[in-house]
């Protein structure tokens, strides 16, 4: 990681669109702050419906936030690499670093605190990002925008064929259930059951083939980019026209569920072009209220979150397990983590609903992020990875 800093004093009005997209950090930063929040809940056994991935096909609001990041993932390509000078060469590698940080960061959070080469989770969330990450950024220096929607196009179709058509290895039929769809069995014969996500035993939802489609949602984000640095055509087209094609893509995602079922743990066609659409109507709001009405009220929590997005995103999910590992006595003189004793004695008791007290845990959480990403930002650090 590297940490920068900008001039002292710069407020959200000195920096130009074309240098810095205020409003995608802003909608970065409201999607790695809704990513805390699922991910750290008070009481895992009381949570509200919303707050849940869906069981298998369908889709819930925390269904939509992973690939709200990778599409901005997507955009911040087309921004970050349009502006770069020098040899391609030297470009490449800075990309293929950065990707290596992103999956070895994401590999360490599966390792600690057992580092267990036996059963440690191979595949993780930072591991797609950098993935995504790396696919999408060289196809930026090496294909054009139209390419670049014939092998989205492709992506989708193909998936959707290797799924629905090519029979299961053990199965004997293509089918999406589960343990048996081609994507599980893929998993388990590579990676084994003992690397992936424990939870699922046999498969991963961060697993091989359903990769491919995330990239799918990455190119997604890339063609927006393209779309919103357009300078041949006004603000308010731009914004028009995102929020067409992004109820389009919605539209076309929602028909598509009919034949190729809304699936977050598969990474369907019809969920990147559902969760796809539905970045663009999100991020065309943000784009025309920050940066085109240069609305500012209430941006800058956003904001902070947005420019350290990785970094608040790894050191979340490592705190609390090294909190996890800390123990003292509870109030019943059994021996609890000190995580669980926070939550027991300073947050639950007021609550007569568990669901209540488990979200209010875990907005305390997002509430104590807030206050050191607000000091970042105040300082004008920005940890790079």
């Amino acid at each position: 990681m590297e940490t920068s800093t900008t001039r002292p004093g710069l407020s959200l009005t000195d920096v130009p669109t074309s240098s810095r997209l205020l409003s995608l950090d802003a909608f970065r930063g409201l999607t790695v702050a809704a990513m805390i929040l699922v991910n750290n809940p008070g009481d895992w056994g009381h949570l509200y419906a919303p707050l849940e991935h869906a069981h298998w096909n369908g889709w819930t609001p925390t269904d939509l936030i992973f690939p709200f990041f990778l599409f901005i993932v997507g955009v911040s390509i087309t921004f970050a690499l349009g502006r770069q000078t020098g040899e391609q060469k030297a470009l490449v590698g800075k990309i293929i670093r950065r990707s290596a940080t992103l999956f070895l960061l994401g590999l360490f959070l599966n390792f600690f605190p057992k580092f267990n080469l036996l059963t440690v989770r191979i595949p993780g969330v930072l591991q797609r990002i950098a993935l995504v990450y790396l696919i999408c950024s060289l196809l930026f220096l090496n294909t054009t925008p139209r390419q670049q929607l014939y092998l989205l196009l492709a992506v989708l179709a193909g998936y959707w064929l290797l799924m629905t058509q090519v029979p299961v290895p053990g199965v004997g039929y293509a089918n999406l259930e589960p343990e048996t769809n081609l994507a599980a069995w893929l998993d388990r014969t590579v990676l084994t059951p003992a690397h992936v996500y424990k939870p699922a035993k046999v498969w991963d939802p961060e697993g091989i083939l359903s990769t491919l489609p995330a990239v799918g949602t990455g190119l997604l984000g890339m063609l927006t980019g393209y779309w919103l640095r357009r300078t041949d055509v006004s603000a308010a087209e731009r914004v028009a026209w995102l929020f067409v094609v992004g109820c389009l893509t919605t539209l076309a995602g929602l028909c598509w569920d009919g034949f190729f079922p809304i699936n977050k743990a598969l990474w369907t066609s019809s969920f990147v072009l559902l969760a796809g659409g539905l970045a663009m109507l999100g991020l065309a709001l943000f784009y025309w209220l920050v940066d085109v009405k240069q609305y500012r009220r209430g941006v800058l929590p956003l904001v902070a979150f947005g420019v350290n997005a990785i970094t608040v995103f790894f050191l979340s999910g490592l705190i609390p397990r090294i909190l996890g590992m800390i123990k003292v006595a509870g109030a019943d003189g059994s021996e609890v983590s000190v995580q669980s004793y926070l939550y027991r004695q300073c947050i639950a008791p007021p609550f007569s609903d568990p669901r209540n007290a488990s979200l209010a845990g875990a907005l305390t959480f997002v509430l104590i992020w807030f206050v050191v990403l607000w000091w970042l930002y105040r300082k004008n650090v920005i940890i790079k990875v």
